[in-house]
């Protein structure tokens, strides 16, 4: 099952005069007249739109009255009242897929998808960095962003650290917590993975054709599960989830706020505004200032994290000397 924020079926029709007369019960005759669709077709949409979460509340004699949003990440949902120009403007949303980030890598090429959103309830073969699987199942925030950026190519490694700050900022405004940002790009809890980016680049001569970001946020998941699964596996160090927090806020609010956060990120690469990303972004490392483990391709490496550099590069300081560490796998040793 798949919809698009662009769709105007029944159902969104319908769903849509719901929400914007939910003061009030609306018989499926008045419904029938004014979306001119058959009064089987007006009861048909809104057992589909009971099954997608919302709650609608039926009265004889008087018909049908919305009274509670689904808390889905349907697409009409990210895209109503969101306060960005071209980030989340666009978005589709699944029910199952392989991988959000498979399917936006296909969009792509088209430039029409500039900051379009494919969001999926669970992912079947969700990736994570270093082509390892992501576990993704229904409670989880499972997305990828299209984007097409003007800034420079030398921009590129430094924007999935300006997209982990994004995540940041706005987990502090949608929830009230102070996570932690662990290079390159984890967001923590507690010392526990809440959430990864992970960024797809594709680039035609010296020129960025698209960057694809891909998010995976445990929002509501079974985070000791998770951990079984994972223990053992390479880099595991927990996983935390946000119906553990006190302050609660929904998905959309969550993905909404991001949205417009990543935006302002966007807008400061293009202007080459790097020094506020890397200053906003050390204020909350976790990293910075630790004694850490580097597993790379080239081996591991031992040292004091020091600072990142302009590129997002890891600067780690070890018998004197510094060492610039474009990728790898972090290991947190001691403060």
């Amino acid at each position: 099952m798949m919809y698009n924020s662009f769709d105007n079926s029944g159902l969104v029709k319908v769903l849509t005069f719901l929400q914007t007369h939910n003061t009030e019960y609306l018989s499926g005759q008045d419904l029938s007249d004014v979306l001119r669709i058959s009064r089987v077709a007006i009861w048909k949409h809104i057992k589909k739109i009971q099954e997608l979460g919302y709650t609608v509340e039926s009265k004889q004699k008087l018909g049908y009255k919305l009274t509670t949003n689904s808390n889905a990440l349907l697409p009409w949902e990210i895209t109503r009242g969101l306060k960005t120009k071209v980030i989340g403007q666009q978005a589709y949303y699944f029910d199952s897929i392989n991988s959000t980030q498979i399917q936006a890598l296909k969009m792509a090429v088209d430039s029409k998808t500039n900051g379009a959103v494919i969001v999926s309830e669970k992912q079947t073969g969700g990736k994570g960095r270093a082509g390892r699987k992501w576990i993704s199942p229904k409670g989880g925030i499972w997305f990828s962003v299209i984007l097409h950026p003007k800034f420079d190519i030398t921009m590129t490694t430094l924007f999935p650290i300006g997209a982990a700050l994004a995540l940041s900022i706005a987990l502090e405004k949608t929830f009230r917590i102070s996570p932690e940002l662990k290079w390159p790009n984890d967001v923590t809890i507690n010392g526990k993975k809440l959430a990864g980016l992970l960024v797809d680049a594709s680039f035609e001569s010296n020129r960025i054709e698209n960057l694809v970001l891909g998010i995976g946020i445990n929002f509501d998941i079974d985070a000791k599960l998770i951990e079984k699964k994972l223990k053992g596996t390479p880099n595991f160090y927990g996983v935390a989830s946000l119906s553990e927090q006190k302050n609660k806020a929904r998905p959309v609010d969550l993905v909404q706020a991001f949205l417009v956060e990543l935006e302002k990120i966007f807008q400061m690469l293009n202007q080459r505004q790097t020094k506020k990303i890397i200053s906003e972004w050390t204020k909350r490392s976790s990293t910075i200032g630790r004694n850490v483990e580097i597993n790379t391709s080239d081996g591991k490496i031992n040292g004091k994290a020091t600072k990142i550099d302009d590129d997002g590069a890891l600067v780690i300081s070890k018998n004197g000397n510094t060492v610039k560490i474009i990728a790898g796998d972090v290991n947190h040793l001691s403060k």
